[in-house]
C-alpha cells in the first residue's frame, strides 16, 4: 500500500581492643602494678608532722579487690587510692552498662524510624511516583472534562494537563500523534471540553481547531465525519446523535445547495460536506438544521474561489480521468486522513493520481478504516475483499468521501504535485516518497533499522 502509517508506536566498623597482658603476670598482678604507676608522689611534710602522722597510721594493707578494715578511723593513702579507684570501676562499670543501654535504645529507635520510612515509602511515596512517571493509565471513556490550555503551553504540557485530567490513557501515544500532524506549533490556548476516551488524533485535530468551550465557538476539526460531528454537537449543543444523523440527509439540502447532488446520488450522506471551522452560533434555540445549514454554508463560501469544473479538465489532460466535482471531494476526503502537514498533501494526491493513471488499486488504510470505524489489520485489509471501501480489493476510489477534508487536501486533490511517485512511507518520523516498490520497501526498512537502533 501507499502507506502503512502504523507499521501495518537505572564502613567497616572499627573494633574496639584493650591492651595485652604482659607474658607471666595475671591480669591481678597487672591492676595493682598500673594502680601503683598511676599514684601520685605526696608532696613533702615537715618532720614533726610527719612523724605524728606516723605515729597513728596504721601499717598499710596491700590492695586486694577486698577494702581493708578501718583502724583509727582512716584509711592509708594507698587503701584511700584503691578504694578511689574501686569506686570509679563501679561508676564505669555502670556508665558502661548505661552507654550500652541507651546504643541499644538508640539503635531500637532508629530501626524503627527506618521501619516507617521503608512502609511509608512502600505503601505511598512509591506509588504515588509510579503513577506521577507513568505514561499509561486505565480512564473512564465518555465523560465530558472541561480542561483549560495555558497559553505558550508546549506538547509535552498539555499531554499532562489531558492525562491528570484522565482524557488520555497514554501521553506517549498523544504526543506521537502531535509528531505525527505536526501540531505542537499548531495548538491553540483556551478552555476545551473534551470527551474522556477521544481518540488522540482527533484530540490533535481539536486542539489546533481552537476551543470550544460554550461561548468559544463550536469547532469541528479537519478530517471529521458525520458520525464524529454527530458527537460533538450532542456534546456542545445538546442535541441527539440520532437526531443529527437522520437530519443529516443530501436530499434534504440539495434544493439550496446543489453541489449535493453527486452526494445524494451516492448514499445520501453529507460526508465530505460538513465543513471543518470554528462556528459561532448567536440563536437560542439551536437545532441539527441549523448546525447543517451553517457548515454548508461554510463549504459554499471556502470553494468559492475554487474552480472544481476547471479542475477536472486539468486533471483529465494530466491523467486521462473523466473526475466528478463529487470525486475530486473523495480524493480529497482521503489525502486528509493519509497526509500530515500541509507540504506533503500535494505530494500524496500524486501518488493517487498515478496509480489512477495506471489502473493500479489506491490501497489506502484509511479507507477501509473508515467503514469499519476504526484502525483496518492487516489481516482484514487481505481479506474483506466485498467492501467497497477496501482500495486493497477494489480499483478506483471510494464510493463517498471518507471525512470533511479541509481547504489544503481539497487544493491538493485539485492541483497535485508533478511526480513519478507510486508510494509513500509517512509516520511520525517519516515522510519519504518512493518511485519503486524496490525504493519503498527499503525506506522502510531503513526507518525500522534507525527504530530498532534508536531502542539500544
Amino acid at each position: 500500500m501507499p502507506t502503512l502509517s502504523n507499521g501495518s508506536s537505572p564502613r567497616r566498623q572499627g573494633a574496639h581492643f584493650s591492651s595485652p597482658v604482659p607474658e607471666g603476670q595475671t591480669q591481678q598482678e597487672q591492676v595493682q602494678e598500673e594502680l601503683v604507676q598511676e599514684e601520685q608522689p605526696q608532696e613533702e611534710q615537715p618532720q614533726e608532722e610527719q612523724a605524728q602522722q606516723e605515729q597513728i597510721m596504721q601499717p598499710s594493707v596491700e590492695a586486694t579487690g577486698s577494702l581493708p578494715a578501718l583502724t583509727g578511723g582512716k584509711l592509708s593513702s594507698r587503701s584511700a587510692q584503691v578504694t578511689h579507684m574501686a569506686k570509679n570501676k563501679q561508676v564505669k562499670h555502670r556508665d558502661k552498662k548505661a552507654s550500652k543501654r541507651s546504643r541499644i535504645f538508640a539503635a531500637l529507635i532508629a530501626f524503627i524510624m527506618v521501619a516507617a520510612l521503608g512502609i511509608f515509602v512502600w505503601k505511598v511515596a512509591l506509588p504515588e511516583l509510579s503513577r506521577a512517571n507513568s505514561d499509561t493509565q486505565e480512564i473512564t471513556a465518555g465523560q465530558q472534562v472541561t480542561v483549560t490550555i495555558p497559553d505558550g503551553a508546549g506538547a509535552q504540557e498539555v499531554a499532562k494537563i489531558l492525562f491528570e485530567n484522565k482524557i488520555i490513557a497514554s501521553k506517549s501515544e498523544f504526543l506521537n500523534q502531535v509528531k505525527r500532524q505536526d501540531a505542537e506549533q499548531k495548538i491553540k490556548s483556551g478552555i476545551y471540553v473534551i470527551t474522556t476516551g477521544t481518540k488522540p488524533a482527533d484530540i490533535v485535530h481539536l486542539l489546533i481547531s481552537g476551543p470550544n468551550a460554550p461561548g468559544s465557538g463550536f469547532v469541528v476539526p479537519e478530517g471529521y465525519t458525520v458520525s464524529q460531528v454527530a458527537d460533538l454537537v450532542q456534546d456542545y449543543f445538546g442535541i441527539s446523535r440520532d437526531d443529527f444523523l437522520n437530519q443529516a440527509k443530501a436530499s434534504n439540502y440539495v434544493a439550496d445547495y446543489p453541489f449535493l447532488a453527486g452526494a445524494v446520488d451516492a448514499n445520501d450522506s453529507l460526508e465530505g460536506y460538513l465543513f471543518p471551522k470554528t462556528y459561532t452560533f448567536t440563536e437560542s434555540n439551536v437545532t441539527a438544521d441549523t448546525v447543517i445549514r451553517a457548515m454548508l454554508d461554510q463549504f459554499e463560501t471556502e470553494t468559492a474561489d475554487l474552480n472544481l469544473d476547471a479542475a477536472r479538465i486539468t486533471l483529465n489532460k494530466r491523467y486521462n480521468l473523466n473526475l466528478t466535482n463529487e470525486q475530486i471531494i473523495i480524493m480529497a476526503s482521503i489525502i486528509e486522513r493519509e497526509a500530515l502537514t500541509d507540504d506533503d498533501r500535494p505530494k500524496v494526491a500524486s501518488v493517487f493520481y498515478n496509480r489512477l493513471y495506471d489502473d493500479m488499486y489506491l490501497q489506502s488504510d484509511a479507507t477501509l478504516a473508515y467503514s469499519l470505524g476504526r484502525e483496518a489489520t492487516a489481516e482484514e485489509l487481505s481479506s474483506m475483499t466485498s467492501d467497497p471501501y477496501n482500495t486493497y480489493a477494489f480499483k478506483g476510489l471510494t464510493p463517498t468521501p471518507i471525512c470533511s477534508p479541509g481547504y489544503a487536501s481539497i487544493k491538493a486533490a485539485m492541483d497535485p504535485a508533478a511526480t513519478n511517485y507510486y508510494y509513500f512511507w509517512i509516520t511520525s518520523d517519516e515522510h519519504v516518497f518512493s518511485e519503486t516498490y524496490d525504493e519503498h520497501q527499503q525506506a522502510i526498512e531503513n526507518a525500522r533499522e534507525r527504530e530498532a537502533a534508536s531502542k539500544q
